[in-house]
């Protein structure tokens, strides 16, 4: 079994308090759980308004199908998110 983490790292340029941010983070969460069915956590910069780092996982037996939903879920994010994303990272363990 393979697992996934894609790590984001988003600017949010216009989110001015942490319960505005914290808003749109659960947006994109549930968009996110909803289409592609993936765990979602927040990794860091839980205190930054204008700033977070986004944990995805997923699992699956084969490398292939894990790159192919993360793919998709980077170019979702890049149009949807109101912001951008600074930084990604995908690993497999």
């Amino acid at each position: 079994m393979i697992i996934g983490l894609l790590s984001l790292e988003i600017y949010i340029p216009y989110s001015h308090s942490l319960k505005e941010k914290r808003k749109r983070l659960s947006s994109i969460r549930d968009r996110l759980k909803k289409r592609y069915n993936v765990a979602f956590s927040e990794l860091d910069y839980q205190d930054k308004w204008q700033r977070a780092k986004i944990g995805i996982v997923t699992l699956n037996n084969q490398k292939r199908p894990i790159e192919n939903i993360f793919n998709k879920i980077i170019e979702d994010a890049e149009k949807s998110i109101d912001g951008q994303i600074i930084d990604y990272i995908i690993q497999y363990f």
